[in-house]
C-alpha cells in the first residue's frame, strides 16, 4: 500500500508539471503558473493518500455473525437463485462504494477462500442491476460454516479489482480479515445460501468493512 501511494504522489506531482507547462504555453505568468501546477499536485497527493488509507479494524469474534465485505452504503438486498457456483437459493447483499469510501475489502465469515478467477466485462454504473452479471469483476469463493460469495465489481472510474492471498491456492481467513481492494469507486456483492442467515442491515444502511454485521448465521450446516 505504501509503494501504491508514493507511486501515485509521484504522478501527483508530474501532473503537476504538466498543468504548470500548459499555463506557460497560454501566456500565465511564470510565478502564477507553477502555483497553480503546485496547488494541483497537492491536492492529487493529498487525495491519493487519502484513498489509499486502510484503517485497522476490531471484528466481532463470533462465528455466528457475518460482516460487511466493504465500506460503504447497502444499495441492494435481493433473493435470487445462484446458479454458477453455489447452485441454491441465495441472498445477496451489494454494498456501494463511493470515491470517499475505504477500498479495502475484508472477508465476510471466516472459512477457506479460493480464488475463482478475473472476469473481464463492461463498465456500467455499479447502481445498476446488470452490473453484478456484465461488469469487470472478481471472484471469490469463502466455505466455512456457510458459503459466501464475494464480487469485487468495477464501475466506469474503477478499472482494477485486486485479491491479495494466493490466486493458485486456498487461503484460511478468519471474517474480517483484508482480502484486496477496488480501486476508484466500484461495488461489493456478497452472496449466502438463503436459508443459512437472516439479514440484519436495511437499504440504506451505511456499513464498515470488518465491523459492521450484516447477517447472522441460522443453524445447520454449509450447503
Amino acid at each position: 500500500m505504501l509503494s501504491i501511494r508514493s507511486n501515485l504522489s509521484a504522478a501527483a506531482f508530474v501532473v503537476g508539471l504538466v498543468a504548470a507547462a500548459v499555463c506557460v504555453v497560454l501566456k500565465v505568468s511564470p510565478v502564477a503558473a507553477m502555483s497553480a501546477g503546485m496547488a494541483l499536485a497537492a491536492i492529487l497527493a493529498g487525495y491519493f493518500l487519502y484513498f489509499f488509507r486502510d484503517p485497522e479494524r476490531n471484528p466481532p469474534r463470533d462465528e455466528r455473525l457475518v460482516l460487511a465485505g466493504a465500506d460503504g452504503v447497502v444499495f441492494g438486498i435481493k433473493e435470487l437463485r445462484e446458479e454458477q457456483y453455489m447452485k441454491v437459493d441465495a441472498v445477496r447483499i451489494s454494498i456501494f462504494l463511493s470515491l470517499f469510501d475505504v477500498h479495502v475489502n475484508r472477508a465476510p465469515v471466516s472459512g477457506s477462500s479460493k480464488f475463482l478467477g478475473y472476469f473481464p466485462g463492461k463498465h456500467v454504473f455499479t447502481f445498476k442491476e446488470k452490473s453484478s452479471d456484465y461488469n469487470q469483476h472478481n471472484a471469490i469463493l469463502i466455505t466455512g460454516r456457510t458459503k459466501c460469495l464475494v464480487k469485487q465489481i468495477v464501475g466506469p472510474v474503477c478499472r482494477r479489482v485486486v485479491y491479495w492471498p494466493h490466486h493458485d491456492r486456498e487461503v484460511m481467513l478468519a471474517a474480517g480479515d483484508r482480502i484486496g481492494m477496488m480501486k476508484f469507486g466500484s461495488r461489493l456483492d456478497m452472496y449466502f445460501p438463503k436459508s443459512d442467515v437472516s439479514v440484519v442491515v436495511r437499504e440504506g444502511d451505511r456499513v464498515l468493512a470488518g465491523e459492521t454485521v450484516v447477517a447472522k448465521l441460522n443453524s445447520g450446516g454449509i450447503r
